[in-house]
């Protein structure tokens, strides 16, 4: 058990487990320990995407996560996180139509996001109050004495008292460095990993000059039968943005069955395939001034880690945690439960006292 000072903390991934893990941590660390985030894109969010028209239109879309979806399990364990949000306006229930739901239920209280779902991500980075560092793609951990060394792609080295990775389980696997030997030397641990599967599909962004109207009597509508499209959203109507200044922005989803078949194909031409079948579901659709098309390699966890319990520590000292919608499932709460997880397993790892108040 490290009973050390800890100088730096860092967590790889800027999604919501990596943000919400970032945050938790501030709270229990001393003043003084820098938190810092590592992601390889250039911006926060991971899977809880907001992209923004490149045209000069301030407009924005939700590529990834669309709506928040809390059943009353979560609605009373998360239920200080969840009122803290909403507090914050980050959070709104949801007033609007979707129709042929198929998440929905009696259960089920949905949520938006009226900033966009990176919103999420981004407030808890800000709690974090930590660095954070984009278009740092880690390829090696590795244990030297009793810190974490990480390098990057471009061979730039970070070396820390610990790490949470947060990435998907795939590209953990990659990593090269002792991490191999860590995982290697826990058979159980490894044939879990390697067991975990994700959903992948194309997304597409549709953002339109101000004055153009999407009028359809729903803010979002699932597709059961279409060989492609199997979701679309207005945007701005999904958030409950009425008459803004700002261009209307959409979305389409593909099945996961279309997102197999064209996984490798290059993203342009997968894009005009889907925005054919998007003409033929929607003839009325105006044509928007701007298409923005993103593949989702890794979308929603298909197969989790054997029993989801949240996170896996691959070693207490220094502490080596992997964490993220793969230890537990894919929303919200799936990935505060995880980020939970690897903030109980930090402290059980390094004698770091939680608060009495806390979660």
């Amino acid at each position: 058990m490290i009973k050390t000072a800890m100088e730096k903390f860092v967590i790889v991934g800027a999604g919501m487990t990596g943000a919400s893990s970032a945050a938790l941590l501030r709270k229990i660390l001393p003043v003084g320990t820098v938190v810092k985030i590592l992601d390889k894109s250039r911006g926060t969010g991971g899977r809880m995407s907001t992209s923004r028209s490149s045209t000069g239109n301030s407009a924005t879309v939700d590529l990834g996560a669309q709506y928040i979806s809390i059943n009353s399990h979560y609605a009373k364990v998360h239920q200080s996180i969840h009122e803290e949000l909403i507090s914050q306006g980050l959070l709104k229930a949801s007033s609007g139509v979707i129709e042929d739901d198929k998440f929905g239920g009696d259960d089920i209280q949905q949520y938006i996001t009226p900033a966009g779902v990176s919103s999420l991500v981004k407030y808890f980075v800000k709690q974090a109050g930590g660095e954070v560092a984009f278009e740092e793609h880690v390829t090696k951990v590795d244990v030297v004495g009793t810190k974490v060394k990480l390098t990057t792609l471009k061979g730039e080295e970070e070396l820390c008292d610990g790490v949470i990775l947060t990435m998907p389980v795939p590209q953990i696997l990659q990593l090269e460095g002792s991490i191999r030997h860590l995982i290697d030397s826990q058979p159980k641990v490894k044939e879990n990993l390697e067991k975990v599967s994700y959903s992948m599909r194309f997304a597409v962004g549709l953002f339109y000059d101000a004055g153009v109207t999407l009028s359809y009597p729903w803010a979002a509508k699932y597709f059961k039968d279409n060989p492609c499209v199997c979701y679309v959203a207005i945007d701005d109507k999904k958030r409950g943005i009425e008459n803004s200044s700002v261009g209307s922005s959409a979305v389409v989803h593909t099945s996961v069955h279309f997102g197999m078949k064209h996984l490798e194909e290059d993203k342009e031409e997968v894009k005009n395939i889907i925005m054919k079948h998007v003409r033929e579901l929607l003839p009325d659709l105006p044509e928007p001034s701007e298409v923005k098309g993103h593949k989702w390699r890794y979308s929603q966890v298909h197969k989790s880690y054997a029993d989801e319990p949240g996170c896996v520590v691959l070693s207490h000292s220094p502490p080596i945690i992997l964490a993220g919608d793969a230890f537990s499932h894919s929303n919200l709460d799936g990935c505060l439960t995880s980020a939970l997880s690897a903030r109980d397993a930090f402290v059980k790892s390094t004698g770091v006292k939680l608060p009495s108040n806390h979660l």
